[in-house]
């Protein structure tokens, strides 16, 4: 492996070739090129595609640019077109040549150990965290930015109006106004040069804002604006700013002033980001109001979750400060508690930022900011389930109220929860987190508020988000990603379920296409579809559909497991029972008796086993659970689902047996004459022959109550 030029070198290189005079036009190319997705219509998956190619800059690499150029006074002459493609090109060479830099201490380690025979060293620490640092997928949405700020400095609007001259609200529009102007003068440069079949002469008049059109289009009064400039300006000559993880004054002023009473801004991400991550360092540096500050700034991530998982979950199902009292002595607090059914999910919440020499690569700060951040609220998750667990405690919320905890309780969940922009997450906790597992307590979940904010826009229900998170901690240690929403976007194309065949699993970054898409349609007010195609869509006006509806309705853990057991499965077992359904139903609807049909699965023993009742009685509830346990047994199975519906499909009554297999000679009697459960391709022809006698017309109404034609539902 050669060995690249020094990082100091190729920085000093990109400095001097940023001092060139009108960079500034090179910068506004790369940002057209690297950052705008052209839409033609609706927003699709496949419009991304080039926001994941190896080939462009990432905002981190853009931000760096941008703070060389800062570092003297801005030249904005214009240049010949072959001047700036120049500029261009050698960025993006000496863009590359940093890469390599970066990334070479580890591999080289590595390379050296496996030549002397010797274990290799560990690549995610210290030194080798730099490169996943700086070159890892970004943690939040832009827009997830601009809309979570005024909740985050909400409470801080007396301090902010006061000091700044302006309220978190105002600033976001602000913000967002520069942003729609941003795109419209970008739209209008491109069609001018489609118009003109050649390259406008510079992008960067896309990028350049006067305070008077941004008070007009904005509505916010001039002064505000003005303030909001000044605070988000860039003034100074970024002197601090000597190497990569170095504090880079335009992440958090990214205005940059011009010589003729305008500013540039270069990208939504920039200005979102920093309306998001400066405000607290001004109250800090207030030394009077910091208190305040990071007790708001505490709240933030706690009120956060509540919110969100109470939109899931309903409120009554969430509480909040809950403490754990055990006698006179309070043993542990949770931030957020979630008592659904007999599930429970403990949330701890931090609000810890990665230290400047921590993304230097300083190995003891790593540890430090990653214990501050994740290890203690994990271990502090950790106290209050095994707490509850015990028995004995009286959890008491912040209003006083006393919760009640289920009778038995099958599963603990753990989510360690930070509120800041935290790189490289994925990659650290799945390094550094120390953990422990039992029966009940599951692997810990950890996320920041960006994360928790998608899982709950995308898997509104509770049976959904907790069917993703039971699958998400299982596959730890197998499942190697970027970032997390890559993980919850493959689940959303195709179930998070990975085969034991596999001892690890690789997914890439645009694998997260779909669910970018999606989240840009929902909450960027983008044309398209606003959910990916996949497990919410492909069986829509399905009889298995509608018994997951009917499932979500109930808070009941029998119910909830067999949920759970539905959603675990590939799409042609969900076809097939909608099919069960649909074929024992019509057959009900027929002749007024009772149909059933069992569904097997052999890796791992298990199945369902639907009963179709005229009317629901004691004696039903009986031959259901008498002919479940027999079924268990036979497929010796540790988990069988029965499921009694009416001819209309809706449920009557469920079983659900939940325990070991065992031998016994009293069910080996019971069913030595059962017949071993059908696959469904053999057995449904012989239910469907006395449905298939009632003529359907062509064009008449599905009798699977779709909605739809029978031509364009069942019959197809």
């Amino acid at each position: 492996m050669e060995m690249p030029r020094e990082e100091s070198q190729i920085l000093e290189d990109l400095a001097t070739l940023a001092a060139s005079p009108g960079y500034a036009h090179a910068v506004a190319h790369i940002c057209h090129r690297d950052n705008v997705i052209h839409i033609k219509g609706k927003l699709k998956p496949s419009d991304m595609d080039r926001l994941f190619s190896s080939e462009r800059l990432i905002r981190t690499e853009l931000t760096t640019l941008i703070g060389l150029m800062a570092k003297k006074p801005l030249d904005l002459s214009q240049q010949p077109t072959d001047v700036v493609e120049g500029y261009v090109n050698r960025t993006d060479a000496l863009m590359r040549e940093l890469h390599d830099a970066m990334s070479y201490p580890m591999f080289a380690a590595m390379f050296e150990a496996m030549k002397a025979g010797a274990e290799p060293p560990d690549p995610w620490s210290g030194p080798g965290m730099r490169e996943p640092i700086f070159y890892g997928t970004e943690s939040a949405y832009a827009f997830q930015y601009r809309d979570l700020a005024p909740g985050k400095y909400g409470a801080d609007d007396d301090w902010m109006l006061k000091t700044k001259g302006f309220t978190s609200d105002q600033a976001r529009t602000i913000a967002k106004t520069m942003c729609a102007l941003m795109d419209e003068k970008g739209t209008r440069l491109f069609a001018d040069a489609r118009t003109a079949k050649a390259q406008p002469e510079t992008w960067l008049s896309a990028f350049e804002f006067s305070l008077d059109e941004v008070a007009f289009h904005s509505g916010v009064a001039q002064d505000v604006v003005e303030a909001f400039f000044r605070a988000f300006l860039h003034t100074g000559d970024n002197a601090a700013f000597k190497e990569v993880g170095d504090f880079n004054e335009v992440a958090a002023r990214p205005l940059l002033p011009t010589d003729h009473g305008t500013v540039l801004l270069f990208s939504h991400y920039a200005i979102y980001e920093a309306l998001y991550e400066s405000p607290f360092f001004w109250m800090w540096d207030d030394k009077p109001y910091r208190p305040t500050a990071a007790k708001h700034r505490g709240a933030f991530a706690e009120q956060f979750a509540a919110h969100r998982l109470a939109g899931v979950f309903g409120r009554e199902h969430v509480h909040t400060n809950v403490n754990l009292h055990r006698g006179k002595d309070i043993v542990g607090e949770a931030d957020v508690l979630v008592v659904y059914a007999d599930r429970l999910i403990i949330v701890q919440a931090k609000a810890k930022k990665l230290t400047i020499a921590a993304r230097k690569g300083n190995d003891n700060q790593l540890k430090a900011d990653f214990a501050a951040a994740i290890q203690d609220s994990y271990d502090q998750g950790w106290t209050c389930a095994n707490e509850i667990l015990a028995g004995g405690c009286r959890l008491v919320d912040d209003k006083g109220k006393e919760i009640d905890l289920p009778s038995s309780i099958k599963e603990v969940f753990l989510f360690s929860l930070v509120s800041e922009h935290y790189p490289a997450l994925a990659f650290q906790a799945s390094q550094s987190l120390k953990f422990q597992t039992t029966d009940v307590i599951r692997p810990p979940f950890v996320m920041d508020v960006f994360l928790l904010d998608t899982l709950t826009e995308m898997l509104t229900t509770p049976l959904r988000l907790l069917s993703y998170v039971k699958l998400r901690v299982a596959v730890l240690d197998k499942l190697m990603s970027g970032h997390e929403l890559t993980v919850l976007s493959y689940h959303l194309k195709q179930n998070l379920w990975l085969d034991d065949n596999y001892d690890t699993v690789m997914l890439e970054d645009s694998v997260a296409q779909d669910l970018d898409t999606a989240m840009l349609v929902r909450r960027d007010n983008q044309p398209g579809d606003d959910t990916p195609v996949g497990i919410l869509t492909k069986m829509r006006g399905t009889r298995y559909e509608r018994l997951i509806k009917e499932i979500e309705a109930k808070v009941d853990p029998a119910t909830l497991e067999l949920g759970f057991h539905l959603l675990s499965m590939d799409e042609d077992s969900c076809m097939n029972v909608h099919r069960v359904l649909e074929t024992i139903t019509r057959k009900a609807q027929l002749d007024g008796n009772r149909h059933d049909v069992t569904l097997a699965l052999s890796t791992p023993p298990c199945g369902v086993s639907f009963h179709c009742n005229p009317t629901p009685s004691l004696e039903a509830i009986a031959v259901l659970e008498t002919h479940c346990v027999k079924r268990k047994y036979q497929q010796r199975a540790a988990q069988w689902f029965g499921v009694s519906v009416n001819p209309d499909g809706q449920v009557q009554f469920g079983v659900t047996l939940d325990f070991p297999w065992e031998p016994s000679e009293e069910m080996d009697r019971l069913t030595a004459n059962m017949k071993r459960a059908a696959r469904v391709r053999d057995v449904l022809p012989q239910y469907t022959q006395g449905v298939s006698r009632i003529k359907l017309g062509r064009n008449e109404p599905c009798h699977c109550g779709s909605g739809r034609k029978y031509k364009k539902c069942c019959l197809s």
